[in-house]
């Protein structure tokens, strides 16, 4: 267990930031708190007509909230879950813990969280109608699309998600929603391969239950191996919450116009849908099998050093140090490999990170291994195929999201979202009637 500061990690900086604009010899002091200030002082500078504005694509360097949640210092490799280490939290805890968590601030005591076990084995199944909803899923849609549907399909089933105002219906929704994840999931893993569906198993944990649902077949009852389990729930643990990521982002927007809990994470599953996103861990297995052996690695080293070849599960938008994520996952493909048999990719990926870690190439660019880069792996030797690698990503960071909605509706300064714009096309033009037009 790391030592616990006592100082808190960020402090208020009664500092000012001095600007003035030599063309109108207009001057401000803007006050700057927590190393930010408020874009919209920015307003009292007018420039051809226009307030001044910031123009920052993607958010590269825009903070649009404040929050308690998750604490990110990308140079250091740290990442913190209310205050804690990711890796103690991976150690010592269970997925539920980590949600109550992220949802409390706190860690639960041993009632509280035998109550909050309680209450997601209790609404783990399914409405009745929206097995019939999935039934009429082609056979092959991709699971990601199924989720996504179901999950925005709940608000006609729970209409109560609209009070999120009130405390107890809030909580009730997003313990639907956390229960309900995995059941979704399973259930559109079998529909793919023409499987029927098996229903949860309160005597089950929640990451044990996940695993039944999946794989149980003709036997009379399921037992995984506690190493697979204690995988899974690791791996939950670490996918739970990032920050102001894409679909965290795109959570917070969708809420900020009213919306219940159900339609905004459906909108957070549809951006980590995308390969950029939630895809990177198949794009490094499909790496790994082009490079084919070990004595291939250096001719696909030289390869991304020339651009002929790109370095899949290295880097990071945020972190420019090892992903602490990506070490703590490594131990868990050790433990997996114990169960199922080490896949002859693993030599490969270790000999790639070998050259991230001591080839200045890398080095000096600070081109890191992340989470991606060996999750695929713990993913494959489970015995899901791809297209469910984004689905195991969507349930965790379920928890996540419903952390970062109930932040989001209950900050008075929060609004609407709506950013500003550059615009670049014509102005005030004549219309041109049909029979002028070329």
């Amino acid at each position: 267990m790391g030592a616990c500061p006592a100082t808190p990690y960020c402090q208020d900086m009664a500092d000012t930031l001095q600007i003035r604009y030599g063309t109108t010899g207009a001057e401000a002091d803007l006050a700057i708190t927590d190393a930010t200030i408020k874009a919209p002082e920015l307003r009292r500078f007018v420039i051809d007509g226009e307030p001044l504005a910031t123009y920052d694509p993607g958010f590269m360097n825009t903070a649009v909230c404040r929050s308690a949640i998750t604490y990110i210092d990308g140079d250091a490799g740290v990442l913190e879950y209310r205050g804690y280490p990711i890796a103690d939290l991976a150690e010592h805890s269970t997925y539920l813990e980590v949600a109550w968590l992220l949802l409390h601030g706190e860690l639960p005591t041993a009632s509280e969280l035998d109550g909050w076990e309680a209450l997601i084995t209790e609404h783990r199944m399914l409405p009745d109608k929206l097995k019939t909803v999935l039934a009429g899923f082609p056979y092959d849609a991709h699971p990601m699309t199924i989720l996504m549907a179901s999950v925005a399909a709940f608000f006609s089933f729970y209409p109560d998600a609209q009070n999120f105002t009130d405390p107890d219906a809030r909580a009730l929704n997003i313990a639907r929603l956390i229960a309900k994840m995995p059941t979704l999931a399973a259930f559109a893993y079998r529909k793919g391969r023409a499987q029927p569906y098996v229903t949860p198993d309160d005597s089950y944990g929640y990451c044990e239950n996940f695993l039944q649902m999946l794989f149980k077949k003709a036997e009379r009852r399921y037992a995984a191996d506690p190493r697979l389990v204690r995988a899974m729930e690791v791996l939950f643990i670490l996918h739970a919450d990032h920050e102001q990521n894409c679909s965290t982002n795109a959570v917070r927007s969708v809420a900020s116009s009213g919306n219940d809990l159900y339609t905004s994470c459906s909108a957070g599953i549809g951006a980590l849908h995308g390969p950029l996103h939630g895809g990177a861990n198949e794009a490094v297995l499909k790496m790994l099998r082009e490079i084919g052996t070990v004595d291939r690695v250096p001719e696909f080293i030289e390869g991304v050093k020339t651009g002929r070849a790109r370095m899949m599960g290295f880097g990071h938008r945020v972190y420019k140090n090892y992903d602490p994520r990506a070490k703590i996952i490594k131990k868990s493909v050790e433990d997996v490999f114990e169960v199922t048999g080490v896949n002859p990719l693993l030599q490969i990926a270790l000999e790639l990170e070998k050259y991230g870690l001591t080839d200045d190439y890398f080095v000096s660019r600070r081109l890191y291994p992340n989470v991606d880069f060996y999750s695929g792996l713990i993913y494959e030797a489970l015995g899901f195929p791809p297209e469910m690698f984004t689905v195991l990503f969507a349930i965790p960071r379920s928890s996540g999201w419903a952390a970062q909605y109930q932040e989001f509706i209950t900050d008075p300064e929060q609004k609407i979202a709506r950013p500003k714009q550059i615009y670049t096309g014509a102005r005030t033009r004549c219309y041109v009637p049909m029979d002028a037009r070329s």
